[in-house]
């Protein structure tokens, strides 16, 4: 990652969020997530839907986005998805962030804010399907179903090579709504990738594992439906 010289102006508008975020604190919403398992260091409960008001209030800022990464509170993680410049996202920052995601909130809110516009989408997207760790898989997920999705100018051809690493995730029962999601998006493209969706779902229902064949039974009774 780029090392970039601080700034007064930036450093200002940094601690100004920080102010604003406190007082978007909901302590029921932390005790809600919280009995259901998702932990962060420092979590204000302040709402997804808040926070993009927030960020609308100001200008995209790679530093200030860098910084508000930095400051690992949940809020502070999600507003530097928003507010960072795509132009500006470099492999190297794609790779520190995704290896150091810690809940699919934040994995979720980087791909769908930042990565999905990034040059580096598509090859950072088959690049982590094939990582070890869950949330770099579920990353690498939820960047394919987000392409297929907003990328209205790329072509089929370019989604085929994803299959290519889907298999071993289709196994993983972990990642069944999201690998269910992600194809839907994608058989959704068009014709020509519907059908390449449903010949992988086949060659699914050949697999061991349950979890598999019940997906790729319900997956090709929906796509047929499209």
């Amino acid at each position: 990652m780029d090392i970039l010289l601080d700034d007064p102006a930036t450093e200002r508008i940094f601690q100004e969020l920080l102010t604003k975020i406190r007082l978007l604190k909901n302590g029921e919403t932390v005790a809600q997530m919280k009995a259901r398992g998702v932990n962060y260091r420092i979590n204000w409960g302040a709402s997804v839907i808040s926070l993009r008001q927030l960020s609308k209030q100001y200008t995209k800022n790679h530093l200030l986005a860098l910084k508000l990464w930095n400051k690992q509170w949940r809020e502070t993680m999600i507003l530097a998805t928003l507010l960072d410049d795509p132009a500006e996202l470099s492999e190297e920052q794609m790779d520190y962030w995704t290896k150091s995601f810690e809940t699919p909130e934040i994995a979720e809110q980087a791909v769908a804010n930042l990565f999905v516009y990034s040059k580096f989408a598509f090859v950072k997207a088959l690049e982590y399907c094939r990582g070890k760790k869950h949330l770099v898989r579920l990353t690498g997920l939820q960047l394919i179903g987000r392409l297929a999705m907003t990328d209205k100018k790329a072509i089929d051809e370019m989604f085929e090579p994803f299959f290519d690493v889907l298999t071993p995730l289709a196994k993983d029962p972990a990642l069944g709504q999201i690998f269910y999601r992600t194809m839907i998006l994608m058989a959704n493209r068009g014709t020509v990738l519907r059908k390449s969706c449903k010949d992988f779902l086949s060659t699914m229902l050949e697999m061991e594992e349950d979890h598999a064949k019940s997906l790729a039974c319900l997956l090709l009774e929906d796509i047929t439906k499209i």
